[in-house]
């Protein structure tokens, strides 16, 4: 489904090229400068349109509750651990965080209106992982950590485009889905999860549920 999105977002920004072009080209130059700038808005706006698509293509389909990786610590010092977090492709990643917890957070795009009546699905896109102290004073004077998981590298951020209009866009929600701050143990394991409301994070290993039943 988004693949299709993202193809007729990009036929959308042909066309524009197209009459962009046509507009520049066109021998009769009477009128010039506004069809110069006609020409030049409608290329502008197919650059913007194709960035767009490229931005929303790097976001997956969420249909039903599924994994999307694990975490897993190894302790350096106190309150500092060595992470890996390795994706549903198997793709892994290494980390250091400070604190007690950490937390997963993914962007979400939730789909209303016609769109979601004819089913297309809410798609997500895996943001940070960050650690978090216990103690307010933890927080305020001990050294914070978090680490970008995946970043918009075409100049267009759309998820933060539709944040800043605040929810004015009638037909598409920008909101966050996090997974609940857990306690971070040498050895422990995590498995998430991602549904339609956000992440979930359950223990894999005897660490991670004896850190879990520890901190409830």
């Amino acid at each position: 489904m988004y693949i299709a999105i993202t193809f007729i977002i990009a036929l959308t920004a042909v066309l524009l090229i197209f009459w962009g072009g046509k507009v520049l080209l066109k021998g009769n130059w009477f009128f010039g400068f506004l069809r110069g700038a006609l020409g030049l808005v409608l290329l502008g706006g197919a650059l913007l349109i194709v960035l767009v698509a490229l931005d929303v293509y790097s976001y997956r389909n969420l249909a039903d509750e599924h994994g999307v990786g694990t975490v897993s610590f190894e302790k350096v010092d106190s309150q500092h651990y060595k992470v890996k977090f390795s994706d549903e492709d198997g793709v892994s990643q290494n980390f250091e965080l400070r604190g007690d917890q950490w937390q997963l957070d993914a962007r979400m795009l939730k789909w209303k209106g016609p769109l979601a009546r004819w089913g297309i699905e809410p798609a997500y896109r895996l943001d940070r992982l960050s650690g978090r102290y216990l103690t307010l004073q933890d927080e305020r004077t001990k050294e914070r950590s978090v680490h970008a998981l995946s970043q918009s590298d075409h100049g267009v951020d759309v998820w933060q485009m539709l944040r800043g209009m605040d929810s004015r866009i009638p037909i598409v929600d920008a909101v966050y889905g996090s997974a609940t701050f857990l306690p971070m143990e040498d050895g422990a394991v995590y498995e998430v999860r991602i549904t339609h409301t956000g992440l979930l994070a359950r223990p894999l290993n005897r660490q991670a549920e004896s850190a879990l039943n520890a901190w409830q």
